[in-house]
């Protein structure tokens, strides 16, 4: 008997343990995994009809079969169905619609339903079922300019007013042959922008256009029908002297360790090409920003930073460097240097807020001040500076005195009109009859012609 009641318990004991162990297998292995198949689409979508649906469907163990089902309130049609005899883990499908759906209703939902090849529930496998609500949508936005300057010159600014409107609107911007986007801020009335922008003065051909998509993926495009003005920009050959390069330029490298081994031509390359780009990159990247705030004009002045001053170097200037007749650099003088009295008073012309006061490598001590519509000045080599950032200036204020600090041989302001992280020439904003051409009078004619729709 005991040796029965122990051959039981072992029996037992062998067939707890088997079912253990079945149970263990069955909720640890691969074949029986648990986890159901996933759809990789939004949960509400815009449909222009004309591109295709981009469905993702994956699963660990393999997709067994799937099942695609549109329904516009009216009928319903499979548009994609699938049993795999080889399942597959990741299944990417373009989904077109029917030909014989009109969608008159603007509306319609698709229904996705997968099946894996896992062994879970019953050998059934595991199961997706999704629904996704769909707007169709196959208008293109209203988009077309509304006025716009005359003429652009390389190296200068314009002005476009321009209507762009879509219910389901998305994105808008202006683009460029050379790859920039310039934004626009709300003009006037709803539905109405105005954008300045720039050519860039490297760029020897210009062409912009606005573009507007809207969540369908429907596409608009509107030319800006600018007449182009070419100019020809100095070219300086300057001889770098041992006292510059021992003095300035040592004295501006050896805040950066990666130039203590380097010879004096080294520093000065440094200076000139990798500190330079570092120091615009900052101006770039701080002046892209535009309003976001409706306005229905753009009283800009004449910029006058520095009274009595004459200038000593222009916009544009392409400067090569030699030492002992030798090559060692090149840069683009971008921006208007102005010199008057030593320490003289620099004043804004116009109203703005003030983005960065600090000192800016090459640049020295260097306020940049925005005065909307993506337009900003910067004043390079100051002494002192009056402003912080953050601060509001106000146009007679008295923003820094001129100096010599960073790569400034001699006392002077070094003045910079920027467009939306482009540097333009500063001669045509201290130009009171370009504004008024140019700006204040595109403003003025596009709010009569949008006053008489």
């Amino acid at each position: 008997m005991r040796r029965k009641n122990r051959l039981g318990l072992y029996l037992s004991l062998l067939i707890v343990a088997a079912v253990a162990g079945a149970g263990y297998f069955v909720y640890t292995s691969e074949i029986f995994e648990r986890t159901p198949p996933r759809a990789q689409i939004a949960s509400e979508i815009y449909w222009n009809l004309k591109n295709p649906l981009q469905l993702e469907l994956s699963d660990n163990s393999g997709i067994k079969s799937y099942k695609i089902t549109i329904n516009d309130g009216v009928k319903k049609e499979v548009i994609d169905m699938q049993s795999l005899t080889n399942p597959q883990k990741n299944v990417s499908l373009q989904l077109h619609p029917p030909v014989d759906m009109d969608f008159q209703k603007g509306r319609a939902q698709l229904l996705i339903e997968v099946r894996d090849k896992s062994l879970w529930n019953y050998f059934m496998g595991n199961r997706l079922t999704k629904r996704v609500n769909i707007f169709i949508d196959t208008k293109k936005p209203d988009l077309f300019v509304i006025n716009n300057s005359y003429a652009i010159t390389k190296g200068g600014s314009a002005l476009v007013i321009f209507y762009c409107k879509d219910k389901n609107l998305k994105d808008f911007f202006i683009k460029t042959n050379f790859g920039n986007k310039f934004q626009a801020e709300p003009f006037y009335k709803d539905g109405y922008y105005a954008a300045l922008i720039a050519w860039p003065l490297t760029k020897s051909s210009f062409r912009a256009d606005i573009v507007a998509y809207d969540r369908a993926g429907n596409r608009a495009k509107a030319h800006i029908p600018l007449y182009l003005r070419n100019k020809r920009y100095k070219k300086s050959k300057i001889n770098l002297t041992d006292s510059f390069l021992e003095g300035k330029v040592a004295q501006l490298a050896e805040d950066y360790p990666e130039t203590k081994s380097m010879d004096k031509l080294g520093r000065f390359k440094f200076v000139n090409e990798t500190l330079r780009q570092m120091n615009e990159k900052l101006i770039h990247t701080l002046a892209s920003k535009v309003p976001e705030q409706m306005i229905s004009d753009f009283d800009i002045k004449p910029f006058y930073p520095l009274k009595n001053a004459a200038k000593v170097a222009s916009f544009g200037d392409h400067r090569f460097y030699y030492y002992n007749g030798k090559f060692v650099s090149e840069a683009y003088h971008l921006g208007l240097d102005l010199a008057s009295t030593k320490m003289a008073k620099i004043v804004a012309s116009n109203p703005g807020k003030v983005v960065f006061a600090n000192y800016n490598g090459i640049y020295g001590n260097m306020p940049l001040i925005s005065h909307g519509l993506g337009l900003y000045t910067l004043y390079g080599h100051c002494s002192t500076l009056f402003v912080r950032k953050g601060s509001d200036v106000d146009s007679g204020q008295t923003i820094a005195k001129t100096g010599m600090t960073g790569l400034a041989l001699g006392d002077h302001l070094h003045f910079g009109v920027v467009v939306q992280g482009i540097e333009v020439r500063p001669e045509e904003w201290m130009d009171r009859k370009w504004i008024k051409t140019n700006i204040q009078n595109v403003m003025k004619d596009a709010k009569k012609i949008i006053d008489s729709k």
